[in-house]
């Protein structure tokens, strides 16, 4: 009786009934392992961002309670209106950075990238009044006899703006690199925590009676407060990736040095030059 060949067919189908090999079950073990490891870290990931969505509102709302909120409450605050719509763009930014990373954390992505577009215009309006303020406030010291020191001190927010601008713009041309541009946005919001910081600092250790623009170099410490929660970041890459992420390491040293730089360049003519030719501006 001759022996049947099998068919490339029916090889392939007996391949296919053929128990799979050691090898073969550890390999796709392995696999399976590995699909759920990554799954259960961008879950984490999703959160830990979440989470610190909420300590930005919580720390944009509460450092501006002493300065800004409670005289607001009791009919004590006066400034100009430009301070109110100023903070209420910054207050409306600190919300929009957690609802975003909501919709990220509860799987609603598509969500996310439509209220895209508000965000970019929102950010230009905010970017918009920190300047008119800035000027406004500069007036205003040199109306009371602080010139000087108001265009000093005006190099703080200033400087901290062409940085926020370029991490924010980076942030945009990386939307489709998930892990670039979530770390980046990170960045644009801890350089936001600065003067919610520097208020909370200011009401604490000011001397009493204090009145004017403060030195400029009373604004490193609040600075390098903020740039902690740069660290609690790269302590989570480290524990759940191996090693921090390059843009906490590169955006954190350029924030870092921007901090650093402005208390002697603020103090140079070249930037007196610059901050009575703003002032200017208004008139």
């Amino acid at each position: 009786m001759q022996q049947r060949v099998p068919t490339s067919a029916n090889a392939r189908t007996m391949q296919q009934k053929t128990p799979l090999t050691g090898e073969r079950v550890e390999a796709l073990t392995t696999i399976q392992s590995t699909v759920a490891s990554e799954s259960v870290l961008r879950f984490s990931e999703r959160h830990f961002y979440l989470w610190m969505a909420g300590l930005f509102v919580l720390i944009a709302f509460g450092g501006f309670t002493p300065t800004y909120w409670a005289p607001v409450a009791l009919g004590t605050f006066h400034g100009p209106p430009i301070l109110h719509i100023h903070g209420a763009l910054l207050f409306s930014w600190t919300l929009f950075y957690f609802m975003q990373t909501a919709w990220v954390a509860s799987g609603h992505t598509p969500t996310h990238r439509t209220w895209g577009l508000a965000g970019i215009a929102l950010f230009s309006v905010m970017m918009c009044s920190i300047l008119v303020t800035k000027i406004t406030v500069m007036r205003l010291d040199d109306a009371h006899g602080y010139g000087d020191a108001g265009r000093r001190f005006a190099a703080v927010p200033l400087f901290a703006m062409p940085v926020l601008i370029g991490l924010f713009s980076l942030a945009i041309a990386n939307v489709r690199r998930a892990e670039t541009h979530k770390r980046l946005m990170y960045l644009v919001m801890v350089g936001f925590m600065h003067p919610a910081i520097a208020r909370v600092v200011l009401t604490l250790f000011a001397p009493p009676g204090a009145q004017g623009p403060p030195p400029v170099f009373v604004a490193l410490p609040p600075g390098l407060i903020a740039d902690l929660l740069i660290v609690v970041a790269m302590i989570y890459d480290w524990r759940t990736r191996g090693r921090p992420h390059r843009v906490y390491v590169y955006g954190g040293l350029t924030l870092l040095a921007d901090q650093l730089l402005t208390v002697p360049v603020s103090a140079t003519q070249t930037w007196m030059s610059i901050a009575r030719f703003l002032e200017g501006l208004a008139g």
